[in-house]
Formats: C-alpha cells, sequence, structure tokens
C-alpha cells in the first residue's frame, strides 16, 4: 500500500475541492482549500519525500500551464488527468508526466467506447496509461461517472469491468465522488471490491480524514490497494498530518 499525493488545479490554482460540487456553473463549487501557491511546490515537497505515482488533475479549463509547472519539478513521477485523449497523450507526456489518466474520453454515451480505448493506447501505450473509474453509488452498486463526475455511465465497478479495462491500462485510479472533500471517512465496500477484483495497481481516493481510516484502507484494501489523502491534509488545510500519513506509508 502506497500514500499517492495529489494536486488538483482549478482556475490555475491548487485548490480543494467537494467533488460532488463540481458542476459547469463555477459559483457553485465548493473550495475547502485554495492558495497562490506553485503547484510546483507542492511537487517539491513530495520529491523530498520520494513519493511517486501521485496524480496531477486539472479541473476545466485554464490550467495547462500550472500542471506543466508542477510536471517540470519532477518529470515522469506524476500521473495528469483532465481531458485526455488520443490527441494530447504524447504532448503530455513529453511533458514530463509519467502516465496521462483518462475518463470522459473512454465512456461515451454512458458505454465503453473501445475505438477510444484504442486510440488511446495506440497512443500512450499501455504501460503509460491510468483509467480513472471515479464513480458514485446508486441502489447499491458503484456506477462511474464522467465529465467532472456530472454524469453517470451505465458501467459499473465489478471484476468485469475492471478484468476488461486493465488490458488498455497500468493502473486505476477510483474516487468515490460522493464523499470526495467532505472528510466523512472511506468508503470500505468500494475499497473491498477494489482489492478484491482489480488485477492491476489501483489507488482509491475519496472521505479519508484521520489516521483511523488510513489504516482501514490498509485492512478493507488487503495492503494492495493505494490511497490519497486531500482535504484533511494539514498541508491543504486540513487538521492531517502529512508528515504522518507519510510516515505510515513507509511502514504499512
Amino acid at each position: 500500500m502506497e500514500f499517492r499525493p495529489c494536486i488538483d488545479l482549478h482556475d490555475g490554482k491548487v485548490k480543494q475541492i467537494v467533488g460532488s460540487s463540481l458542476s459547469d456553473d463555477s459559483q457553485n463549487i465548493i473550495e475547502n482549500f485554495s492558495t497562490d501557491k506553485q503547484p510546483s511546490k507542492f511537487v517539491r515537497l513530495y520529491k523530498n519525500d520520494n513519493l511517486r505515482g501521485g496524480h496531477i488533475i486539472k479541473l476545466g479549463a485554464k490550467n495547462d500551464e500550472a500542471a506543466k509547472n508542477a510536471l517540470a519539478e519532477w518529470e515522469n513521477a506524476f500521473h495528469i488527468g483532465g481531458g485526455i485523449s488520443d490527441e494530447n497523450a504524447k504532448l503530455w507526456l513529453d511533458a514530463g508526466a509519467s502516465h496521462v489518466i483518462a475518463t470522459s474520453f473512454v465512456f461515451k454515451n454512458g458505454k465503453i467506447n473501445l475505438e477510444n480505448l484504442q486510440k488511446l493506447k495506440k497512443a500512450a501505450g499501455k504501460k503509460r496509461i491510468v483509467l480513472d473509474l471515479s464513480c458514485k453509488k446508486r441502489e447499491e452498486k458503484y456506477y462511474i461517472v464522467t465529465d467532472r463526475w456530472q454524469k453517470f455511465s451505465d458501467e459499473t465497478i465489478s471484476q468485469k469491468s475492471l478484468s476488461f479495462l486493465s488490458q488498455y491500462c497500468d493502473e486505476f485510479l477510483v474516487h468515490a465522488a460522493d464523499i470526495e472533500g467532505k472528510k466523512q471517512g472511506a468508503d470500505l465496500k468500494l475499497i473491498e471490491i477494489l482489492a478484491k477484483y482489480s488485477p492491476i495497481p489501483v489507488t482509491y481516493a475519496g472521505g479519508i480524514s484521520s489516521m483511523d481510516d488510513i489504516e482501514k484502507v490498509r485492512i478493507y484494501g488487503k495492503n494492495i490497494v493505494n490511497f490519497t489523502v486531500g482535504s484533511a491534509l494539514n498541508i491543504f488545510g486540513g487538521h492531517l498530518d502529512y508528515a504522518a500519513v507519510v510516515k505510515f506509508s513507509k511502514t504499512a
């Protein structure tokens, strides 16, 4: 189990946002944290602790410059997501990303778009692709959501879907979008599903707010599900000590 750091970018700034509040109307977005510090400063912190495999997510437009600033600070260490397609994947890999993260490009009209999956695999290579399978719960199933988590697809997190999609990527990234940014504890049922059925590395995000939550992720995730923490960390204005999380992840 590894701690995978995150940098979320919105309007060119490092922010932490309540995931369920994301919409086309920026006035409705709930921000837990916002700073004028350059994203490279956060990357420098992660680099000092050798925390590879984190993700930089561009939430909407006006984030390309900030993303490039972050990637240039530590090349081939971070995954980049937000508007990724076969047409720009190589550009972001050349800019310093180790992997590109795709969601909406892969799921069109509620279905897996096999043609786009194949295009992305050809453009970036399986070993440099992360599929974002962030999801929301409905009728006891976890449905993959797209377009900044606003649209439900018809696809669920299951043994079948994880097995099929693993043929096209190196890792999965899964936000529990219903609780992302709310610091109400991790979705342990979802973590159990990921640990049981994912044939490739997977990182869970959503709701983690304490060291007890992280220990539960370790237990329910059978020590193989990686995790990320956002709003709860003290580096993002929260109460959870970043150094303690790093130390835990190095010894888990």
